[in-house]
């Protein structure tokens, strides 16, 4: 006997996020009704076809994952009571629909009243109120339950200042609300006692920066005011309605609200190099403290200039070299210096391979491949090595898409270095993965090795055609990098830390991945001890 075919039940009843839906079609002609059933993901919310490998290839997709996750979110999260107005007598729920009838609230962060943060603001059609219960009651509800970074922030504080809607913005209906609202958050601490949340504003968004925008609204430790970004489609393919509730989103034209604003300290800058550097000196003009998590400038004399201005304002200005922060490497970094284990490195190699690319757009905007990807690995092989530059550079590279040979860029790489020390290093870098991120690296020494591989929550690697076992793209690789980064510009905000990246690295980490890019374009080797290159334009446009 043949083996029994499967029904769409014993799939729904296999894997727990399947079910079978169940439609009535009408035949127009006859009017006889026939009933139809699917098998759908309930988490997605799409239908699933019926064969076994796409239903795994559905299950370990970055886009289920998420939805998951989010599912998880809302149902963990528990409503916050705070009291209600005297002449109410009743408690209302925040993030309920009740919350739009409400005469609108403020609270103010540590450190900043409550008229000062107004005093930017458009003024409430109704009278404040003010209760010190409901924060009360609010902090005593976030000590009982522990926050942990993976969830979404359960406290909010009730504060809503209605303001005018934008102009082209109020056909849409979940922008009109995220335009109209902004609170404060009431704080619970996150992660490494960072205490009452600190305000932040951030310009520009794109699906590039979807792991740092994640950190910005799920950690405790700040609270998101204001979203400058003119392009309303970046904000839904990141932020979901329910992170913008507290939020107010501006275009580039009303920048000077947000600098005006006393009760942000810090603004979060995701715009390419070539629009940063004016919003850097900006803020820091208007003294706050800046996260870029882009390179400031292609233009050494204005990078140079933003960090000067950062030193001259007493403000930090923290560059988003991610790695760093990842914790693997970090545990590496102890293993290879505190603990000595490996003797004296001779080698190390790195391999980065993004999952999904980046747009051609994106790339071409942050200065190309070497700007956008191979200066993050320049920046790791001399943090682990201990030393500014190598002395030898030498490049190869090929633009597999047809997109990129258009506009003269590479999208694969390869790039060896020497070292003072006698230490070689090589990247593999590519704009191209078909089924998962690719983010390896080995350090060999005298007395032994350290290999750091794709970390894969089954433990299984999958080298096989099929279906990968568990799809993971570079923001979920380095979800947690983003999230220490920017803990540490909060600490750097109150004063606790020094950015962790000074001027002078950051100056000779730009120019190893100028010459890199160089060596690349003249087919050969670029020696850094002898040649000098153009230390006014890092990067050179190829006409």
């Amino acid at each position: 006997m043949g083996r029994k075919k499967k029904t769409l039940h014993d799939y729904a009843a296999e894997f727990h996020d399947l079910a079978v839906k169940r439609h009535v079609v009408e035949q127009h002609d006859s009017g006889e009704r026939t009933r139809v059933e699917i098998l759908y993901c309930k988490s997605c919310e799409v239908p699933v076809r019926v064969r076994r490998d796409r239903i795994l290839e559905h299950l370990a997709s970055a886009r289920h994952y998420r939805n998951r996750r989010l599912i998880k979110q809302q149902w963990d999260r528990k409503p916050v009571l705070v009291s209600a107005p005297s002449d109410l007598h009743l408690p209302v729920k925040l993030g309920s629909s009740s919350l739009t009838s409400q005469p609108p609230l403020l609270t103010g962060t540590p450190g900043c009243s409550v008229s000062s943060c107004s005093s930017s603001l458009p003024p409430p059609s109704l009278p404040l109120l003010s209760s010190s219960k409901s924060s009360t009651s609010s902090a005593a509800t976030s000590e009982a339950t522990p926050s942990t970074s993976d969830n979404q922030p359960q406290n909010f504080s009730s504060g809503r200042v209605r303001s005018p809607p934008l102009p082209g913005w109020a056909s849409n209906p979940w922008l009109e609300r995220t335009t109209n609202s902004i609170g404060v958050r009431a704080g619970a601490g996150g992660g490494a006692g960072l205490g009452v949340g600190v305000g932040l504003a951030l310009f520009g968004v794109s699906t590039g920066s979807r792991a740092l925008c994640h950190s910005l609204v799920v950690e405790n430790g700040c609270q998101l005011l204001y979203i400058v970004e003119d392009q309303r489609w970046e904000l839904e393919g990141v932020f979901s309605q329910e992170h913008l509730t507290h939020t107010r989103v501006l275009r580039s034209l009303d920048t000077d609200i947000v600098l005006r604003d006393q009760c942000v300290s810090g603004v979060v800058v995701c715009s390419p190099p070539d629009e940063a550097s004016v919003i850097i000196l900006d803020a820091l003009r208007a003294g706050k403290g800046v996260f870029c998590e882009k390179l400031p400038s292609l233009n050494r004399h204005i990078a140079e200039s933003c960090f000067d201005e950062a030193s001259r304002c007493g403000k930090p200005l923290v560059c988003g070299f991610f790695k760093r922060f990842d914790p693997a490497l970090q545990f590496l970094y102890k293993r290879v210096h505190e603990n000595e284990t490996l003797g004296r490195i001779q080698r190390i190699s790195t391999i980065s391979r993004m999952y999904p690319p980046p747009s051609v757009a994106a790339i071409k905007s942050s200065g190309g491949i070497f700007y956008n990807t191979a200066v993050h690995d320049i920046d790791v092989i001399c943090w682990l090595l201990g030393e500014s530059a190598p002395d030898t550079i030498f490049s190869l590279g090929h633009a597999f898409c047809r997109e990129m040979a258009a506009v003269k860029e590479p999208d694969s790489i390869s790039v060896s270095m020497k070292f003072p020390s006698g230490a070689i290093a090589s990247l593999d870098t590519s704009q191209h993965c078909n089924k998962s991120c690719d983010q390896r690296l080995e350090v060999h020494g005298t007395e032994g090795s350290l290999q750091m591989d794709n970390r894969n929550p089954l433990g299984i690697s999958d080298h096989s055609t099929s279906a990968a076992l568990c799809l993971q793209d570079t923001a979920e690789r380095y979800r947690d990098a983003y999230r220490e980064l920017l803990r540490h510009f909060l600490r750097t905000l109150r004063g606790r830390e020094s950015p962790f990246f000074t001027k002078e690295q950051y100056l000779w980490t730009i120019q190893v991945a100028a010459a890199a890019e160089q060596s690349w374009r003249n087919g050969s080797a670029v020696d850094l001890r002898n040649e000098a290159l153009d230390t006014t334009i890092i990067k050179t446009e190829v006409q």
